[in-house]
């Protein structure tokens, strides 16, 4: 019996023992034509790569900057392959682990207050709504919209006057687990802009004539795992039926051409789109806020990292949108207004083209939706760090964003019925 117990409990310690990353590396490759796009998706049928850009490898294209992680042990096969096939590759990470723990760079200022130069994990985010509802009670409210797989709640902060009439935006951050600069980006935004009113002439301006609605974690499950368990972590938490991989790549569960990739349509890859459109709770009860505030709201902006660029739809197809020329302008204007604080560079353009094609994607289905602005930021950095920006960029990252998303909201303000 007491064998038993023992097995049981080493069992126990052995499932819920954090993943680490030791040796691990992320690697860089720009295949040069079809031949060597034709070496990579063999190398990833025969090595576990886990894609970091694309995400995918049925994304993988000629010409298109390629970065993967891959184990210490499977790296020199990898190696051996891309030398003998004179494929070009860059090392951008070394040990993951070792990036992982550099990543927390920055000493807390006073212990107990919320930091908006760290990442925060999930109850320190929860603390903080609350902390922002009772600071700006006229200018700040939460809202559930309902709860997540594992039963977590899923808030919504509203920033603005209680008139639900008014101009909106809806914002989201942390629909992908792992990418940690966005909900860090969230709270900044809801941070300075209640901070700011009454104080800053554009920022008053703009609360005085719309209202924000911003989710700082939509993958509440999944972004919680990543800190607990690991760190790469990008799905939400659900469990999958006949299989034992666990998740939905919330960003594939949207109602928009939903079936489109076969890609999508495996539950052990992390572009799993799910067995139904919005089959997720925390999509349904994002569309089904969305849906229910559709008079109000003119624009939708999602955020995202890593790779710099300012998207808009489509994501599903090369076809340009009707009103292309307009988000275009917009994203040009948008991304220049950025550089113009530490000349960081960003690119913009169609989700298909600029990035890689996606299919059930928050984005496209907003748009279809009939709201005609919507954007995804994919924030810092182009790779060098990917997903484990340090915190000391957090700041940086957040002030140069800001003035993008400022200048989006007055062109909604000014051009938008």
């Amino acid at each position: 019996m007491r064998l038993l117990l023992l097995v049981a409990l080493l069992a126990t310690t052995i499932a819920i023992a954090p993943v680490h990353f030791d040796r691990e590396k992320v690697v860089r490759v720009k295949p040069q034509d079809e031949n060597q796009v034709s070496i990579m998706k063999n190398l990833a049928k025969d090595n576990e790569l886990d894609f970091w850009y694309p995400d995918a490898i049925d994304h993988v294209a000629a010409d298109m900057t390629v970065d993967f992680r891959v184990s210490g042990k499977e790296f020199q096969s990898i190696q051996s392959a891309l030398d003998q096939n004179r494929m070009h590759y860059e090392i951008l990470i070394d040990n993951l682990q070792e990036e992982i723990e550099k990543q927390f760079d920055v000493k807390e200022a006073i212990p107990g207050r919320h930091s908006y130069a760290k990442y925060n994990n999930w109850d320190k985010i929860v603390a903080w709504t609350e902390k922002m509802v009772d600071k700006h009670p006229e200018m700040v409210s939460r809202i559930k919209i309902g709860s997540t797989f594992e039963d977590n709640p899923l808030y919504i902060l509203k920033i603005g006057k209680k008139d639900e009439r008014r101009k909106s935006i809806f914002m989201d951050c942390g629909i992908h687990a792992q990418e940690w600069i966005s909900p860090a980006f969230c709270q900044w935004f809801v941070y300075q802009a209640a901070k700011s009113y009454g104080k800053n002439k554009i920022m008053t301006k703009i609360l005085d004539r719309m209202n924000f609605y911003v989710l700082p974690v939509f993958n509440v499950d999944g972004y919680i795992w990543s800190w607990t368990q690991d760190r790469m972590w990008k799905k939400n938490r659900s469990k999958n039926h006949n299989s034992k991989c666990v998740g939905t790549d919330l960003n594939r569960n949207f109602n928009v051409s939903w079936h489109s990739s076969p890609n999508t349509d495996d539950p052990c890859q992390d572009t799993y789109r799910g067995p139904a459109p919005e089959s997720e709770k925390e999509t349904k009860a994002v569309a089904d806020f969305i849906r229910s505030h559709l008079k109000s709201i003119r624009a939708y902006i999602s955020f995202h990292s890593y790779s710099q660029m300012l998207l808009f739809p489509y994501g599903y197809t090369l076809k340009l949108p009707p009103n292309h020329e307009d988000l275009a302008k917009v994203a040009r204007i948008g991304t220049d207004v950025l550089s113009t604080r530490y000349e960081t560079q960003y690119i913009y353009g169609p989700i298909a083209s600029t990035a890689y094609p996606t299919s059930g994607s928050s984005l496209d289905w907003a748009y279809s939706l009939g709201i005609k602005h919507t954007f995804a930021f994919e924030l810092r950095d182009k790779g060098r760090f990917g997903f484990l920006l340090p915190e000391s960029r957090i700041k940086s990252t957040c002030k140069e964003t800001m003035l993008a998303v400022k200048f989006i909201a007055k062109y909604i303000l000014r051009h938008t019925s």
